[in-house]
């Protein structure tokens, strides 16, 4: 009798600090203005130039700042790190000027020496800090790395201390924008040289939110940087990125006043959250694409007829009504249509199982084929419910006798498998990072990213027909002609049939009402440091 009570006492003793312990962490995290950010995966690196995810970029776009950002509305190019900037006539050479005054948090001083320093450890596979990961994203934008034929700049060169210069060897028409998106934030090169494989645990920028923790698959904890070179700027003392992977879950956590703030809403919660007096619904149209990549270097995807077949046999109509709650609208082309550039006058494939059976006996399979088809399991913005989608496209292939089998990974392994073209088909989608075409039909569909182990391009389609449009739009600055060549891009990809685009997505985000300053941005970037609470 007396062990038992001595035993229910110590459990009770160790609830109750539990619980303490609990409500301890949730006041410390209170203290000050704190905003608990929920998200649906955990980062898979802090260093913004390693990584492609978005869940990555959320933080690191609060640790960071670039040379040049967007507007907080809009893709327009602003001031950043760098005050002003000019290009020569012939667009090969731009020159920043730099602001003074500012440090990283470690407090190492920002000038062009770091600017350089950033660049060329990015664009060089033998700098000694070219480590870490594969730095996917230079390779996208800039045409490869050095010693790459298609590599487009030639050098970085700091004039002075607060003077950059970029020389390049042909024009590209998104070169600013580019340098405005989140994988290029300026790190501090004294962090970078103690360790780059540790510095993707531990970064170090001159953002307004400094790092302080990372408890992997929970949160990730930022400071206030109280030295900000923005005056005023962040608001908010800390940061926590939460990571809850089902939005249901998710959802009832912000109702319960555990987290202040989510993205991910389920498509039917929607409703909920503008129906309820203490939270407000942000919403932004959808500059993303959800699509099942058919990667075209594996049989029988390889077969142009098979893709068209695949195409003819997926119901984007039923998969927006069901699983978007109709906050999408069907993708035709792999780009939104309020870009400039997109071509209206593409026809979709329409749903027609019989044409989709007929493609399939003319490719020599009348009685179909067994397929290993990847379905993401957390949710995305383009895709709130991958497996789910997955399973009802699984169903529709199967009336033409396409036998799917699903398979799932987590977030970080679903990347790396693809990135590496372990799939036949999966899902995937792009949540746009500049407003440019080129960020959608280069960076997706171009032969240049077809490389493992982070192709961007998962159907591993190569047409060097595509190929000869995206570079020569590349190399020009007048939109208006830049937009012919993307238009004639389209066509070529819709009848080669790479991809089944899916839907362009509403984005949506919940928060409480007593949050101010948050505006969504097109290209999903967070931006924090505007962002308060009301006492």
């Amino acid at each position: 009798m007396k062990n038992r009570f001595w035993i229910v006492s110590v459990m009770a003793i160790f609830l109750l600090s539990t619980i303490l312990a609990g409500c301890v962490e949730k006041d410390s995290a209170k203290s000050g203005k704190t905003l608990i950010y929920g998200r649906g995966a955990d980062s898979k690196l802090l260093d913004p130039i390693q990584v492609t995810d978005g869940e990555s970029f959320k933080p690191t776009d609060q640790i960071f700042d670039n040379l040049v950002e967007y507007d907080q509305k809009t893709t327009e190019v602003v001031p950043g790190l760098a005050e002003s900037w000019e290009t020569s006539e012939d667009g090969l050479t731009w020159t920043f000027h730099l602001r003074k005054g500012v440090k990283f948090h470690d407090g190492t001083p920002f000038n062009a020496e770091a600017v350089v320093y950033n660049f060329q450890r990015w664009m060089d596979p033998e700098h000694p800090e070219h480590k870490g990961g594969e730095f996917p994203y230079y390779g996208y934008m800039f045409g490869g790395f050095k010693g790459d034929e298609g590599h487009v700049i030639d050098s970085v060169s700091a004039l002075d201390e607060y003077t950059v210069e970029f020389k390049l060897k042909k024009p590209l028409g998104p070169f600013l924008s580019n340098l405005a998106m989140s994988p290029f934030g300026i790190a501090s090169p004294t962090a970078v040289k103690k360790d780059p494989v540790q510095f993707a645990q531990h970064p170090v920028g001159t953002g307004p939110f400094k790092f302080e923790s990372w408890k992997k698959n929970d949160t990730v904890v930022l400071v206030k940087n109280e030295n900000y070179w923005k005056k005023g700027q962040p608001k908010l003392d800390r940061v926590i990125f939460k990571s809850i992977p089902d939005n249901a879950a998710r959802f009832s956590a912000l109702k319960s006043g555990d987290i202040d703030m989510m993205d991910g809403l389920n498509p039917n919660d929607v409703q909920l959250v503008k129906q309820d007096p203490n939270f407000e619904l942000y919403a932004q149209e959808g500059m993303n694409v959800g699509y099942l990549a058919l990667n075209t270097e594996k049989e029988p995807l390889n077969n142009v007829k098979v893709r068209q077949a695949i195409n003819h046999a997926v119901n984007k109509e039923a998969i927006i009504k069901n699983f978007y709650a109709g906050q999408a609208v069907p993708a035709v082309n792999p780009m939104p249509s309020m870009m400039w550039g997109y071509n209206d006058q593409v026809k979709d494939y329409e749903y027609d199982l019989d044409k989709a059976k007929q493609l399939l006996e003319e490719a020599g399979y009348p009685d179909g084929f067994e397929v290993e088809f990847y379905a993401m399991t957390e949710p995305r913005p383009y895709m709130p419910n991958g497996k789910k989608i997955a399973e009802f496209i699984q169903a529709d292939l199967a009336k033409i006798g396409i036998r799917a089998k699903i398979v799932t990974y987590d977030w970080q392994t679903y990347l790396d498998k693809t990135g590496k073209g372990e799939h036949q088909m999966a899902l995937m989608g792009w949540n746009g990072d500049n407003g440019d075409p080129d960020n959608f039909l280069y960076v997706l569909l171009d032969k240049d990213n077809t490389r493992t182990p982070d192709a961007g391009n998962i159907a591993f389609y190569k047409s060097d027909d595509v190929h000869e449009l995206l570079i020569q739009a590349q190399s020009l600055t007048d939109q208006e002609e830049r937009a012919k060549l993307y238009e004639q891009a389209q066509e070529i990809i819709k009848a080669d049939a790479p991809w089944v685009p899916i839907a362009h997505a509403t984005v949506s985000f919940a928060g409480r009402k007593e949050i101010t300053g948050f505006v969504p941005h097109p290209t999903t970037q967070l931006k924090l440091e505007v962002v308060d609470l009301k006492n």
